[in-house]
């Protein structure tokens, strides 16, 4: 769990962007991760969807598709889709907090995916299910925004299927909490039981 902050006082989210790249079309479903490298301080060997901070006179659209091409080598053109899925706010609970943005992004048809071998060290393709596996089987490290990202996924039988949904759907910020301290934290929901 990221690290928690004990001053009392909360700290203002950045502003960062997130693409989940898709591919599969109307025939299957699957997802695009990068591993951070574990040199990092923050999240250091975690397996994430490629993004990162809004950098000042950008906005959200221009930093995912940023971050995508310096993590990834994929670029994203104009007339490239890039379609809002999620808002995720960092818990108050938190010292290091960002108010992220997630895309949905089909891979564009000529793009081979490279990571940069600095930020990032790896990269795989896999289903959301068999991504959520093999984080259960201790293969994977995976964070909770990914987690319940890759769980929403798995619902879906074809990338098409997400971008038709995504592209219907109004956007609601989520703002987990920490309820708990110590070995006992955990991170709760809008709705679920704790949260109030």
């Amino acid at each position: 769990m990221e690290e928690i902050n004990t001053t009392g006082a909360i700290s203002a989210p950045r502003p960062a962007a997130t693409v989940i790249v898709l591919r599969g079309g109307a025939e299957a479903l699957e997802v695009l991760l990068v591993q951070r490298t574990p040199k990092a301080r923050f999240m250091g060997g975690v397996w994430v969807f490629p993004g990162g901070a809004v950098d000042p006179g950008e906005d959200d659209r221009t930093a995912a598709r940023r971050e995508l091409h310096e993590e990834a080598s994929i670029l994203l053109r104009d007339g490239d889709e890039l379609v809002a899925f999620s808002r995720w706010i960092t818990p108050e609970e938190v010292k290091i907090r960002f108010d992220t943005r997630f895309y949905l992004a089909p891979l564009p048809g000529d793009a081979q995916p490279r990571v940069d071998g600095q930020e990032c060290v790896d990269l795989r393709w896999d289903t959301p299910a068999g991504a959520l596996r093999a984080h259960a089987r201790g293969e994977l490290l995976l964070v909770f925004p990914t987690i319940k990202h890759l769980e929403q996924l798995a619902l879906f039988a074809s990338a098409d299927a997400a971008l038709v949904h995504a592209r219907g759907h109004e956007v609601i910020p989520v703002q987990p909490r920490v309820v708990g301290t110590g070995e006992e934290a955990r991170i709760v929901l809008p709705g679920e039981p704790g949260y109030a």
